[in-house]
């Protein structure tokens, strides 16, 4: 159950990082680099995960034209990333450029595997009133988020990134295999922050997540050795 705690490294620095990494040695966690660590740190830190033994999932939503969308999947499946994202908004073409540039890296070595690639539908940080008055997409949260993921699911992608309140209509609508990873999880009596739609590790799980994405509450505890510890025994009761 452990592997399927995605621990977002969320410094801004690899030695930060390294000492997080230090506490939680022996943990077989995922570990998600997103935007901040990935530019300081650039990719040489994904391959220093990757050398330590974890699966990384490369967090840089990618949201361009396809034909750059295509370069950057290959660069990523060349840097051995386990997984990693684009923007479900940029449409069905360029979801497929990802995945083609996947496959042209794999193509290219024969020592590269597959990696997971899903989209994200709407940030959980996202509630109704911003993506109605502010993005401009009418209609519910759920409605979009469900549209999203069968586009994804129509362009070839593994995934998508969703709240966990959309795991269970995500997998009655495209299947049970096809990936929900989740953010937006926090511990019963955790501050909720930035994210508005959440859920518990446990109730993430019941829901039918196959990963959720845990940041502060592991990062910013006074033992995140033991809360990490707590989350995924919480997921094993589930």
């Amino acid at each position: 159950m452990a592997n399927r705690l995605m621990v977002a490294l969320d410094y801004p620095d690899a030695e930060s990082a390294r000492a997080l990494l230090d506490k939680l040695d022996g943990i077989p966690c995922y570990m998600k680099v997103g935007m901040q660590l990935f530019y300081a740190a650039g990719p040489e830190f994904v391959r220093e995960l990757k050398a330590r033994g974890y699966s990384v999932f490369v967090d840089l939503k990618m949201h361009d034209i396809p034909n750059t969308v295509r370069g950057g999947a290959a660069s990523l499946t060349a840097l051995g990333a386990d997984m990693f994202n684009v923007h479900a908004a940029g449409g069905t073409a360029m979801m497929k450029a990802a995945r083609e540039g996947a496959e042209a890296a794999l193509a290219s070595s024969g020592s590269l595997r597959q990696p997971l690639i899903i989209a994200v539908t709407q940030l959980t940080s996202t509630d109704q009133a911003v993506m109605n008055g502010e993005i401009g997409i009418d209609g519910s949260v759920a409605d979009t988020v469900l549209r999203y993921a069968r586009l994804a699911q129509e362009a070839g992608l593994s995934g998508v990134v969703a709240s966990p309140q959309e795991s269970k209509a995500i997998a009655a609508a495209c299947g049970p295999g096809f990936v929900s990873v989740t953010p937006g999880i926090r511990p019963a009596g955790a501050e909720l922050g930035d994210q508005s739609r959440t859920m518990t590790p446990g109730q993430a799980i019941a829901s039918g997540s196959h990963y959720i994405v845990v940041g502060r509450p592991i990062t910013a505890a006074a033992d995140p050795r033991q809360a990490a510890l707590n989350i995924i025994e919480e997921m094993v009761q589930a």
